[in-house]
Order: structure tokens, then sequence, then C-alpha cells
């Protein structure tokens, strides 16, 4: 890049000031450097200006603004977003979609929001996959809360040593708008569920909401999951995942 540079120069007196010298300042106005490593190179060496409290710097490599305090750099931006995007998913009248690969090291922490609907009377589960398998040991603990609005059916409902996590009981020809959130499947730990369900039958304008955790008791590793029906039901619509930033 033609902005950047691999110092900041110090002048001492007397010193011829060229050209080049001065096209370098005023190119950018601030330091430019690749990366950080050509950053924190560029001060502090023979005619070199010391690192001080207020300098700026540009990075090209990341395309931020920096900083520093007086102990260390910060950004100025631009701030990347706590929430990334993964994946979206499109599932088509599908009894079983599988989700591989999406949870990573790079996040501790995953979101997942789907807006999706029923064929059918069924409930909705999910099992954890390694390897593109699933997991179905009897190792997964739902426990959940439900309220239906005119029928006042309201209650809850203990899920223990289960082959899946159940994220919502039968419901008919309804919506399933969850939002979900995953700790911990891609570490050796306990990974662990919080979800919200908000589900409405247009035919009879009944909603239902279902709100729960889930655990799978064993300290296993996942990069997946998997979102299936009972019977031969099936669910359309959509599915995102996000992984939220560790900082």
């Amino acid at each position: 890049m033609a902005n950047e540079q691999t110092s900041v120069p110090l002048f001492a007196a007397s010193e011829v000031l060229t050209a080049a010298n001065m096209n370098l300042s005023a190119g950018t106005g601030v330091p430019v450097f690749a990366t950080t490593v050509t950053r924190d190179a560029g001060f502090g060496g023979a005619n070199e200006k010391v690192l001080a409290e207020g300098q700026l710097c540009y990075l090209s490599a990341s395309n931020v603004v920096q900083y520093y305090d007086g102990a260390a750099w910060a950004t100025v931006g631009p701030i990347a977003s706590a929430l990334t995007l993964i994946s979206r998913t499109t599932i088509a009248a599908a009894s079983t979609t599988n989700f591989n690969n999406c949870f990573t090291s790079a996040y501790t922490n995953y979101q997942i929001v789907t807006n999706l609907t029923t064929s059918a009377n069924t409930a909705l589960n999910m099992r954890l996959r390694a390897s593109a398998t699933d997991n179905t040991t009897a190792n997964y603990n739902t426990v959940y809360y439900y309220n239906a609005t005119y029928t006042a059916n309201n209650g809850s409902t203990v899920n223990g040593s289960a082959t899946s996590f159940i994220l919502h009981s039968s419901s008919a020809n309804r919506g399933a708008n969850m939002n979900i959130m995953v700790a911990n499947p891609q570490a050796t730990d306990y990974t662990t569920l919080g979800f919200n369900n908000l589900m409405g039958d247009a035919a009879t304008t009944t909603w239902y909401t279902f709100s729960g955790g889930s655990s799978f008791v064993l300290t296993t590793s996942f990069d997946g999951f998997s979102l299936f029906t009972g019977g031969a039901a099936t669910v359309s619509g959509t599915v995102d995942i996000y992984g939220l930033a560790k900082s």
C-alpha cells in the first residue's frame, strides 16, 4: 500500500528535511502501518519517535484507526458488531435439517434465531452434532414453561435423560419464532441452552409461548446441531446463526 510506513521519523537539529519526508507525513496525516507488528516496530528505535499517549495510527490489514492511551493501543473504529452472522439457512419443508461446522473456537457463545412454520401438529427438537453426526445418547435435559391463550393451558415440563433437546411440544400449523442462546458448544465443557419461543396459529389466532433451558450433561465438544420434527411433519422457513463477540 502506497501510504504504509515502517517507522515514525524523529528529526535532529540541522538535519535536512527532504521532500520524501514531507510527502510521507502529508499523504496521510497519521502513520499508516500494515499490521500491529510493523506498528510496534515503528516507534522507539534509532531516529524514531518515542511512543507516547495520544499517538494515532492506521492499520491497513484490518482497516482500523487506533490511538495509544499511554499503556496500550485502543481501536477508535470501526468497532466490530457484537453479533456476527455465521450462516442463514432456508428450510423448504424438511423434517430434519443439519447444521454442520457452525460452532468453532472463534466464539464461545452463539445465538440462533428461527422463523419457521410447521406443516402439522408436531414437536420440534434439537440435537448436538460432532463431525457431521448427531449425538443420540440419553444426556439431554430440558426444563421449560409454556402458556397458551384462550385455552388457559399453562404449566411446566421436565424432560430429563432424553436423546434430544425439546424446543416446543406439539403445535398445529403454528409458527416457531425462536431465540436460542447456546453456550460452550465448541469447548470441552457442558453445553447449555436458553430459549424463548413464540408460536402463533393464524387460523385460530391462538398464541403459545415457551421458555426454558437445556443442558447436555457431559463435557463434550460439538461443532453443529440438527433440528427435527416428530413424525412425518415438516418445517419451513429460515434459521440464522450468530457468533457473539468475545470482547
